[in-house]
């Protein structure tokens, strides 16, 4: 699936008028498709529907999303903004046929039937500007949407709970049609005036500033529908957004007659004295992730602490320094690399001078000695340690590995700072996947996969769920389980990265988006992928 703009969705929408999928058509689909979304999420019969009309295609897409609704059972309220009632408008002709009631802004001075229509509704629905934003909201939209926000903060206090197990009155849904209004799609910039939404319904593709901060922050769950404008349209030097679709099909499929060989041996250089956490994480990640067999190779300080934590892995034990991994554990651990799929370094090592050390002498046997592997994983304070030598990725052979550095990593690997990689993060990491020949995996909201031939892939989670220590060590570890289990290395980068995307969205569902730590992520790691692969 593409990441669009405003204008190059408006061409698409054009070619498929002119293929006979008319406007007409497509904006009944679109609809129809925001009504279904809202239907399945409870029984349409239960809905006081309140519909903010405006005056263009997205406004038609609310009438035809309010008859809908209307016909499911919901009582369904109109408001209307600068629309003119026109008798060869069909989607207005089929709401006056259902006796939906319609209140137009202009006639309602103070906005007080707005707030008696606020008040009663459980949904409402914006479909007032979509991807018509064009300047910023001014005039009677602005106060509008004022006096609609402020109805529902009244609203949200007019019955404190005296406990906080007693749950107040749920505040209504908001519904956007295409973008919340005040939303540039094409940039995620945001008016001030715009009504954040719970859900939003797009069409065809997603729109840039769907998953742009900070507008992204208004999309709440975004929902892609179809409107019968096939995908292969789309110009292919777009981004890809992952969809559970394509990640499905990436998965290995998991057959009856497999043994634990079937589905890879992956190596885990992990842990130190200060990050013993940062070894459990990630092993228990692998094995989560559906490797067959995980090792988890560690100093010997910190060998103890995992084997008795961990019941389901083998182990390499190595030398170490009070914690730290020594450059001699280089070569005990390549003896071993023949044995592996795939090998993950980095994660919770320290920073210690003879641990950077010791992964520039392993990197060295890999690429020197010509040692049995080629699937990398290469993670956290590994990173550090490779950007201490200049033209550091000169020591990797090309299109091995896989790195995975936040944006301060990337930062220290690129020259830039942080402010720079985060400014446009698909450049920087396209641009420096091309220059390192290796797979990046630029970490964050909206984590980017860029592979060294051009393909990037943007991420559909940003949760603050996610964002606690060692969520990191779970995303290291599931890549490596996948790239053991067989899978191009970018594809290994974006299904893991997306198995850990969907396991922090459950884990945020279950529990909240505050007080989820790393290990919850773990028993949710088989969960996100069960959920891909249900019918």
């Amino acid at each position: 699936m593409k990441l669009v703009t405003a204008d190059h969705m408006r061409t698409l929408e054009q070619r498929a008028d002119a293929s006979g999928n008319a406007y007409a058509q497509m904006m009944e689909r679109a609809g129809k498709a925001v009504a279904d979304a809202i239907r399945a999420r409870g029984d349409a019969r239960e809905y006081n529907v309140l519909v903010l009309v405006g005056p263009g295609n997205n406004g038609g897409d609310g009438l035809v999303c309010a008859r809908y609704l209307r016909d499911a059972g919901a009582r369904v309220a109109l408001y209307w903004w600068k629309r003119v009632p026109r008798a060869d408008d069909e989607n207005y002709r089929r709401c006056v046929e259902r006796h939906i009631p319609i209140t137009r802004a202009e006639d309602d001075p103070g906005f007080a039937a707005l707030k008696n229509l606020a008040a009663e509704a459980n949904v409402i629905v914006d479909a007032l500007l979509g991807t018509g934003v064009a300047r910023p909201i001014e005039g009677i939209l602005k106060d509008l949407l004022a006096a609609l926000r402020a109805r529902l903060t009244d609203r949200a206090t007019d019955l404190i709970p005296l406990l906080p197990l007693t749950p107040p009155p749920p505040r209504p849904k908001i519904v956007a049609v295409d973008l919340p209004s005040g939303l540039d799609p094409d940039t995620g910039a945001l008016d001030p005036a715009t009504l954040a939404a719970d859900l939003t319904v797009t069409f065809a593709f997603p729109k840039i500033g769907h998953l742009a901060f900070p507008g992204a922050n208004t999309v709440g769950e975004l929902v892609v529908a179809d409107i019968g404008i096939p995908s292969e349209w789309a110009d292919p030097g777009l981004l890809d957004v992952a969809t559970a679709r394509e990640i499905a099909a990436l998965l290995p499929a998991r057959l009856r007659d497999a043994h634990k060989g079937t589905f890879g041996k992956a190596l885990l250089c992990v842990g130190s004295a200060n990050y013993v956490g940062a070894a459990f994480l990630a092993g228990n990640a692998a094995t989560r992730a559906g490797a067959g067999l995980v090792t988890l190779a560690l100093a010997r300080t910190i060998y103890p602490l995992i084997a008795g934590a961990l019941r389901e892995t083998t182990f390499v034990v190595l030398p170490d320094d009070a914690g730290a991994l020594t450059p001699d554990a280089a070569l005990v651990l390549s003896n071993h690399l023949a044995d592996y799929d795939a090998l993950l370094i980095g994660c919770g090592f320290g920073r210690n001078p003879q641990t950077v050390a010791f992964v520039h002498a392993l990197l060295h046997q890999i690429r020197n000695q010509k040692s049995e592997i080629r699937n990398l994983v290469i993670d956290a304070d590994a990173l550090f340690a490779l950007a201490q030598a200049g033209e550091w990725w000169t020591r990797l052979a090309p299109n091995t590995a896989i790195l995975t550095p936040h944006p301060g990593e990337m930062a220290t690997l690129t020259g830039l700072t942080r402010a720079q990689v985060q400014a446009d993060r698909v450049a920087v990491a396209k641009k420096f996947a091309a220059q390192w020949q290796q797979v990046v995996v630029l970490k964050g909201a909206f984590t980017i996969v860029a592979a060294p031939d051009g393909r990037t892939t943007l991420l559909p989670f940003a949760t603050p769920a996610l964002a606690t220590a060692g969520t990191g060590d779970v995303l290291a570890g599931a890549i490596v389980a996948l790239l053991a289990q067989h899978l191009a290395p970018f594809d290994a980068a974006v299904a893991g990265a997306y198995l850990h995307g969907l396991a922090g969205a459950i884990a945020a569902r279950e529990i909240g988006t505050a007080g989820v730590i790393a290990g919850d992520l773990l028993p949710r790691l088989p969960q996100a992928a069960r959920a891909l692969l249900s019918p």
